[in-house]
């Protein structure tokens, strides 16, 4: 398994993945919107994502991904990165590669001087609040979808 951040011009390889994610949260499918909100985001450069690969180098299969927004705080006059996205194809999990996608994301934020990621999970997605615990996120407040959770970097 290869972790790479992908800009614009690779912005396909993300997009199935994408609208997968978006179906895991109760969302229609919609490959049309996927593509164009993934180009937005990119050309943009109002977000950034790391793809996780499976497979040599040219046979590369797309397996799961993160996506994180930038978001600034004017109280404590700092940047924040949101760890917005996370998603891994169900036949591999379980396996670290979400663990080895948010590590990437972490390392992200550190290089890029930001000390605090943020990010919510459904209030029953239990495999995912593990996955954030596990790692060192601290649980914060929830309502009646969403719990949230921070790490210091």
């Amino acid at each position: 398994m290869e972790i790479k951040r992908i800009t614009f011009p690779d912005r396909h390889l993300v997009t199935d993945l994408f609208n997968k994610y978006r179906i895991f949260y109760k969302k229609p499918s919609d490959m049309k919107l996927a593509e164009s909100f993934i180009a937005d985001r990119l050309r943009n450069d109002e977000s950034v994502i790391f793809l996780a690969f499976e497979g040599e180098e040219g046979a590369e299969i797309p397996i799961g991904f993160t996506q994180l927004y930038p978001k600034f705080s004017s109280g404590r006059a700092i940047k924040i990165w949101v760890l917005n996205d996370l998603y891994v194809e169900e036949g591999h999990r379980k396996k670290s590669v979400g663990n080895s996608l948010i590590k990437a994301a972490l390392n992200y934020a550190k290089s890029d001087g930001v000390s605090l990621v943020e990010l919510q999970t459904a209030v029953d997605n239990y495999t995912a609040q593990s996955l954030y615990e596990s790692m060192g996120f601290v649980k914060q407040d929830a309502d009646s979808e969403f719990l949230g959770y921070q790490i210091e970097v």
